[in-house]
């Protein structure tokens, strides 16, 4: 069984003598004048200098990024006895890594502890931990966990506040 043949006019007569419409062309996404340009060029250059920023301030970070690794070890270790002289090593390195070799170095004791908290806007040391910093690594003598940890946690807040002169 086969369809029957189509008529020679097939479909809507009353459409017979219409002609199909042509698309217009696809509508460019490119800009059309300079200024789009222009603007594009502009906000192209801001977004690589911001990115150039950030990506350089990340890398002048890496050392507060290192420390504060190396002090939640610490922070994670129960038999340290010599904790405040680790702390102390520590605070040395990282603040060697921020500022000059001549102003970091050379410093001990009270001293030591004042140029600590004056870097940062809040000082983060009170003046017991302060001691403990100052005498305590002299001494070896050990110190109660708690101490420890109220320590460490202002050594942390120190790596994480000080103001680096290097840093923009």
């Amino acid at each position: 069984m086969s369809a029957p043949p189509l008529p020679d006019t097939f479909g809507n007569y009353a459409l017979g003598d219409f002609v199909e419409v042509a698309s217009p062309a696809a509508v460019s996404w490119w800009p059309q004048t300079t200024g789009w340009l222009w603007l594009g060029a502009v906000l192209a250059g801001f977004a690589l200098y911001r990115g150039w920023k950030l990506l350089r301030h990340w890398y002048r970070n890496r050392y507060r990024r290192e420390a504060t690794a190396r002090l939640q070890q610490l922070a994670g270790s129960r038999g340290s006895e010599n904790l405040v002289g680790e702390i102390n090593r520590l605070l040395k390195l990282t603040a060697l890594a921020a500022f000059s070799r001549s102003q970091v170095a050379r410093l001990s004791g009270e001293e030591w502890v004042s140029f600590l908290n004056s870097q940062c806007p809040s000082p983060p040391f009170s003046p017991e931990q302060g001691r403990l910093l100052a005498l305590a690594s002299y001494t070896g003598q050990g110190v109660a966990h708690e101490t420890g940890q109220q320590l460490l946690a202002a050594s942390m807040a120190w790596v994480d506040q000080h103001e680096n002169p290097h840093n923009d």
